[in-house]
């Protein structure tokens, strides 16, 4: 019996050696399971972009630097409230003939996680002198009942430290900038009202020249800015508003960023090394921009962003002049019915290239490249353009931007500059300019027209 029990015990003993040796090959290959898979959540975790983008939108506001729905609310709706509702979908609203559907209102501002946005109190430049500053205040008026219309939606902000605090509160901070220096009618007094009815920005001109500022999109006429212009940046440094330069010409930048101690901002432009159209911004100065401190906020309007819309724009309005320049000149001079028709079968033969959301992610990186990533932002100009680049129809597609941005590399951080970090440090840097410059006295500087260029007789 008892070499019978010490047989059996040896039998157990085997037995429970190779269990035991089961046992841990099977935890081993479990082992060897759970690292792929913690890789892989790891991994999914980080190409959750949209996930991800919404993560940094959460504590950094996204704040557009140029939005014109106020001036779309008064071309359509007399400028009353009570005529439009900003709480549904207003691209389903209808239109008129040659009228884009609306890319804005508060649905789709909190569906893009919107934490700021300039808004342009904008008057055309055919609009000129007392009349302009008129405008130009019921344009404010406007942007101030917007807010006090929706309380639970917008908030006016004055400051850095207001767009912070009204994105904590879950709110959306609306600023106003003036997009044009037409629209101080050559007054250092009337900047300075502007200033103090809460505009934060201005851009120093608009499609044409100012009398002491040249445009993009204008003859040059004083190769930069004017002696009056100069005065205008200092003026805007001390006050603490944003010197905005785009529109402006390529000399004016220069000249601008030559002149003023604080950073200054591009509000909505885009780069001209991809799409060479003057209202973008040449490399060298970029690299101004950055050492100013300063932001380029991209433009999302077509032909700014696509070359290939920019170049069918371009023969698209050859076209038109080739069939109907009165008073003397076209093919079908004085027939409108044929000039129209002769321009809708070339539109036919030549459809109208797509400008897309990759091509807007292309300026971005490329001023990334060249300014650098602390000097780079958005500045869409919805509600200003006639059409926007696929997948960027309204202002409820700027994560679907961002998500781009991280597909191709972009870390959370560097999300969080262009989103808003940026020109929140902009805006900051300029009001300690303004602290600094608090002793001087207001310029009294006064407009002094420069002689009109001589005719060409010839």
């Amino acid at each position: 019996m008892t070499m019978q029990k010490a047989l059996g015990t040896r039998r157990l003993s085997a037995l429970s050696v190779r269990t035991a040796l089961f046992v841990c090959a099977v935890a081993a290959v479990a082992a060897t399971a759970v690292v792929p898979t913690a890789a892989a959540a790891a991994a999914a975790a980080g190409t959750d972009y949209h996930a991800r983008v919404l993560r940094v939108l959460e504590q950094t506001p996204l704040i557009d630097g140029h939005n014109d729905l106020a001036w779309e609310i008064r071309d359509r709706y007399k400028s009353r409230l009570a005529s439009i509702d900003l709480k549904t979908d207003t691209s389903k609203l209808p239109v008129g003939t040659d009228m884009a559907p609306l890319m804005t209102d508060i649905v789709r501002l909190r569906a893009g996680h919107v934490g700021g946005q300039f808004w342009s109190v904008w008057v055309p430049v055919d609009v000129k002198g007392p009349e302009a500053v008129e405008l130009t205040l019921e344009q404010i008026d406007l942007v101030k009942r917007l807010a006090t219309r929706y309380p639970a939606d917008l908030e006016m902000a004055y400051t850095a430290a207001d767009v912070r605090r009204i994105h904590r509160a879950g709110k959306i901070a609306s600023l106003i900038g003036i997009e044009g220096g037409h629209q101080i009618d050559n007054s250092l007094a009337v900047l300075r009202q502007m200033y103090d009815l809460g505009a934060r920005y201005m851009t120093l001109t608009h499609s044409r020249n100012t009398g002491w500022a040249d445009s993009a999109t204008d003859a040059p006429r004083h190769h930069g800015l004017a002696p009056f212009g100069e005065d205008v940046v200092r003026e805007m440094n001390r006050l603490g508003m944003l010197v905005d330069l785009s529109h402006v010409s390529p000399d004016t930048m220069r000249a601008a960023l030559r002149v003023s101690t604080a950073p200054v901002i591009f509000s909505h432009s885009s780069a001209r090394a991809l799409v060479d159209h003057p209202r973008d911004v040449p490399d060298d100065v970029l690299k101004l921009v950055a050492a100013n401190g300063g932001v380029v906020m991209v433009n999302f309007a077509t032909g700014y962003v696509s070359e290939e819309v920019n170049r069918w724009e371009a023969d698209r309005a050859a076209e038109m002049a080739r069939y109907d320049s009165p008073p003397f000149g076209g093919l079908y001079i004085g027939q409108p019915d044929r000039a129209k028709a002769a321009l809708a079968a070339w539109e036919r033969e030549h459809p109208k290239p797509q400008a897309t959301l990759a091509q807007v992610a292309d300026h971005i990186d490329h001023i990334r490249q060249v300014a650098g990533i602390d000097h780079v932002g958005l500045g869409s100009d919805f509600d200003g353009i006639p059409e926007t680049p696929r997948g960027l129809e309204g202002v409820d597609k700027y994560p679907d931007l961002l998500a781009e941005l991280m597909r191709r590399g972009w870390s959370d951080g560097d999300v969080a500059k262009l989103a808003g970090a940026n020109v929140l440090r902009v805006m900051a840097d300029c009001e300690h300019v303004a602290a600094t410059l608090r002793s001087q006295q207001p310029s009294e500087a006064v407009f002094e027209a420069s002689p009109a260029p001589a005719a060409d007789t010839h």
